[in-house]
């Protein structure tokens, strides 16, 4: 990417120099090995007033604009507080993570830094792991408190995590391997067959008014073309956060203020809508937004500059197959291109 360079594995030693060290030098090495230093402790100040300045909308909606079923809050509040919980474990875990990748060479060098002290430290990458096996953990707890064995929502979230966590694992290999970008465009769509076999929603349009006349229906059903769209809106979302990077705390920091848009957008139509379908449809997308937007503002917090850690493939491809996962199955596909226009760079990938 283009704000850091990670760093190759060191060359292995000639077979007959290692039979040559003796148990004193193994010694010594080891506290050379230990003595890396931690990185930065998290910049809490700045996420807590970040969160209160981008959450301030949706607090408002929610408990004094609109009057919201009782039952709904009730679930709302309690996937909240499962959250916050996800960011306080995400803040702890992402140290521990920093030792581990940093052992099997999992790192870069900052490259805007280049020149200065600050560019010469291992900066660990790949801690998108962290905020995905979190989030994974987060929303599989929450089931036990919203949804019973016969919701007609739980096929539709389990096909949702089994995409998310496939294409959680598909960035971690990428950035173990480093896959070229013709491979990274496609790999999304492998991950998004779940969601795609277990949709079960309206595949139809609504025709804008002015080009009624010619079609001749004002409701169009488009069939396989609706779920090739959708297939295709995974792709998007997916490869948009990740062609987005160059700046300390950009793949993040994006990912963060379009999850409060979105749950703004989600709380309006809750307290705007009598329709009880529609209402579950938006609580489903706050359902796992919520976790996404707490554990991403946890990993932010050592994201933001000067970066201590790298979030790489991992974590992008993690946020972008949530929100897309969230359009889909939120029933606001509509709404993702808006909030995602500034991403339409990610066509220049194509032509390296």
């Amino acid at each position: 990417m283009a704000a850091r360079k990670r760093a190759s594995a060191p060359a292995a030693a000639p077979a007959n120099a290692a039979a040559t060290v003796s148990n004193g030098d193994k010694a010594e090495q080891k506290p050379k090995e230990a003595s890396d230093p931690p990185i930065a402790p998290p910049k809490l100040g700045f996420i807590l007033k970040l969160s209160l300045f981008l959450l301030a909308p949706y607090f408002y909606f929610f408990f004094y604009h609109y009057e919201i079923q009782q039952e709904l809050q009730k679930s709302i509040l309690i996937n909240a507080a499962l959250s916050l919980a996800g960011f306080f474990l995400t803040v702890k875990m992402i140290p521990v993570a920093s030792r581990y990748v940093l052992r099997r060479n999992l790192f870069g060098y900052d490259i805007n830094k280049k020149g200065t002290r600050q560019g010469t430290v291992k900066v660990p990458e790949s801690l998108g792991i962290v905020v995905g096996i979190v989030f994974l953990v987060l929303a599989i707890i929450f089931q036990y408190f919203n949804f019973t064995a016969d919701s007609i929502w739980l096929v539709e979230y389990n096909a949702a995590l089994a995409c998310i966590c496939f294409m959680t694992l598909l960035g971690f290999v990428d950035d173990v391997l480093d896959i070229p970008w013709r491979v990274k465009l496609l790999l999304p769509s492998f991950a998004a067959l779940p969601l795609l076999m277990a949709y079960a929603g309206h595949t139809t349009i609504l025709i804008p008014k002015p080009l009624t006349q010619y079609v001749g229906v004002d409701v169009l059903d488009l069939g396989w073309i609706y779920k090739l769209y959708m297939g295709l809106l995974v792709v998007f979302c997916t490869n948009s956060i990740n062609i987005h990077a160059g700046i300390n705390g950009l793949e993040v920091g994006q990912t963060v203020v379009i999850a409060s848009a979105i749950l703004v957008h989600n709380i309006m139509q809750i307290g705007a809508s009598i329709d009880p379908e529609k209402q579950q449809a938006h609580a489903f997308s706050i359902y796992l937004v919520q976790p996404l937007l707490a554990t991403s503002l946890a990993l932010l917090s050592y994201n933001w500059y000067p970066s201590s850690v790298f979030v790489g493939d991992t974590y992008t491809y993690f946020a972008g197959m949530t929100m897309a996962v969230v359009g889909i199955l939120g029933h606001f596909r509509y709404a993702d291109f808006p909030i995602l226009t500034c991403q339409f760079n990610f066509l220049l990938a194509i032509s390296y």
